[in-house]
């Protein structure tokens, strides 16, 4: 068994409703956080119908009073934490350095990164509560591999930094056996683009031209939800007990040539 108690960030749709069935599949009790609880009754309802056992919280991850209603709640309904995955995210507004404003940056990095930071902040003590367990943060390969998205500054420097964090808390949480592991996705098919809104990009755009798709491995088809799932299932798990600090790209090859 994976774990006993995940929570998923972001929970509600793309990657962290992917990896809330999953890690239900294999047995975890999933706690979701998302802004939309919609998104969250219906991905709990396709876990009860299959058997199994999930709760939601509707918090805005980058609100501190609404993150610590939320843990609060997480405590009460499971009494533990074996698995934190932070997949919610935007990808924001991506414009020219000198055309995105103040606010457009701090909104991206406040439900990011500040997002990702009051998880950890919140979240650590249960994990070392319960023994230890397994954090996985959903980051990019913008951020990484990849800075040819034109006018992604932002949502680039958001995700670096996610990287910067984990590397660094891979070893700072080793001593309470936390281990802390980063994914990142290239092109997959979820609804982030409604949170994506582009300006002004082709005052920066370096044309180039992938005749034959930008994924290697499929051709040019994105990976899915699900693909990404896997990854994170499968650092959660026992079989993942001596990984840590470790980046995981699961991208079909596509940050190679891009």
């Amino acid at each position: 068994m994976a774990c006993k108690v995940a929570l998923v960030t972001g929970g509600g749709s793309g990657i962290g409703a992917a990896a809330a069935r999953l890690l239900a599949a294999r047995g975890a009790k999933v706690g979701l956080i998302d802004i939309v609880e919609a998104g969250m009754t219906a991905v709990c309802a396709e876990i009860a119908a299959a058997g199994g056992e999930a709760f939601s919280i509707v918090a805005d991850v980058s609100d501190e009073a609404q993150m610590r209603a939320a843990f609060e709640r997480i405590a009460t309904e499971t009494e533990r934490l074996d698995t934190l995955v932070l997949a919610a995210g935007i990808n924001g507004v991506w414009a020219p350095i000198d055309d995105i404003t103040p606010a457009e940056w701090d909104r991206t990095m406040n439900i990011n990164l500040r997002g990702t930071y009051l998880a950890l902040h919140l979240g650590v003590p249960m994990l070392r509560a319960a023994g230890g367990g397994a954090i996985t943060i959903i980051a990019s390969v913008n951020g990484q591999r990849t800075f040819s998205t034109t006018g992604a500054s932002c949502y680039s420097a958001s995700k670096a930094a996610q990287l910067a964090l984990a590397t660094q808390l891979a070893l700072e949480l080793a001593k309470s056996r936390i281990r802390v592991n980063t994914i990142c996705p290239g092109s997959t098919v979820t609804g982030i683009g409604i949170n994506t809104f582009r300006r002004n990009t082709d005052a920066t755009r370096i044309p180039v031209q992938f005749p034959e798709g930008d994924v290697p491995i499929t051709g040019g088809k994105p990976a899915s939800a699900s693909d990404i799932a896997d990854g994170i299932a499968f650092l959660s798990s026992p079989e993942a007990r001596h990984i840590t600090g470790a980046v995981l790209n699961i991208d079909g090859g596509q940050s190679l040539i891009r």
